[in-house]
């Protein structure tokens, strides 16, 4: 039995309790400011409905204007458009999650790159929501666009008003995508089961299809949700990492001195 509980205790704390609670600290910590500050941001609605607008604009100029097309093809498949509505309520924060915590306690030396990324990722996208508040497609009916979500649940958003931890004109970027997207090459990499590595290859799409289909992002929010991913991972690489190789990196060397930070 005590070899047992040595071993729990190495799987569930590879560098000892202190440091297990101050990363649930540092990653809840920072997604809790970031669902405060996305959420206590002034909305501006009249900015937000114009933004949508000129995305809508600017989407059609580069024939890019796809969004309503693939809702309408979607929602003639209920089984479809129910997923991807299940997929949009549920997936996000509970894949975020569990991915996180597999990461920390079965591949901890990589956790600490993914944990910095995840955390420049929603300071990027703070200054995304502040500086561009836009109305998500289901805020334009006269498009021809629905609420998915809100037909799913029963619950419509617009009834929702802005608060302390929701605001539905912090959508650019697609953070949905952004993580999907850090989330979907981390585990291609780490996990050695074929079936996952497909799935986590897909993942970043899928979750775009999500996205869209319901009407919570246009292809530029998806679009800019890649571009925040992609500059957090070169952030996470080439300024923290670099910084200290051996307790930051996707791949550490071996440290010299203490536990990671």
């Amino acid at each position: 039995m005590p070899a047992l509980l040595t071993k729990t205790y190495a799987r569930l704390f590879p560098n000892g309790i202190i440091d297990a609670v101050r990363q649930i600290l540092i990653v809840v910590g920072a997604y809790y400011l970031y669902r405060l500050v996305r959420g206590a941001v002034d909305g501006h609605a009249n900015v937000a409905y114009d933004n949508g607008r000129w995305i809508i604009d600017l989407e059609r100029s580069t024939h890019t204007f796809i969004e309503p097309g693939i809702q309408q093809w979607a929602s003639g498949k209920a089984w479809l458009i129910d997923f991807a509505s299940w997929m949009y309520v549920n997936s996000h924060f509970t894949l975020t999650v569990s991915s996180i915590v597999f990461i920390y306690l079965f591949h901890n030396k990589s956790f600490y790159f993914v944990r910095n990324m995840f955390v420049i990722s929603m300071g990027i996208a703070l200054v995304g929501y502040m500086l561009m508040p836009t109305a998500p497609p289901r805020f334009f009916p006269e498009w021809g666009f629905e609420d998915s979500v809100a037909n799913f649940t029963g619950i419509d958003a617009k009834d929702v008003t802005v608060n302390a931890l929701f605001n539905p004109y912090a959508a650019v970027p697609s953070m949905h995508v952004g993580f999907s997207l850090m989330l979907g090459i981390t585990m291609v990499r780490l996990v050695k089961f074929k079936p996952l590595k497909v799935f986590w290859a897909l993942y970043p799409l899928i979750v775009s299809f999500v996205v869209i289909s319901t009407g919570n992002h246009w292809v530029f929010d998806a679009v800019t949700g890649a571009m925040t991913a992609a500059l957090s991972a070169l952030g996470a690489q080439y300024l923290l990492a670099r910084a200290r190789p051996q307790a930051w990196a996707f791949q550490p060397e071996p440290a010299r001195a203490g536990a990671p930070a």
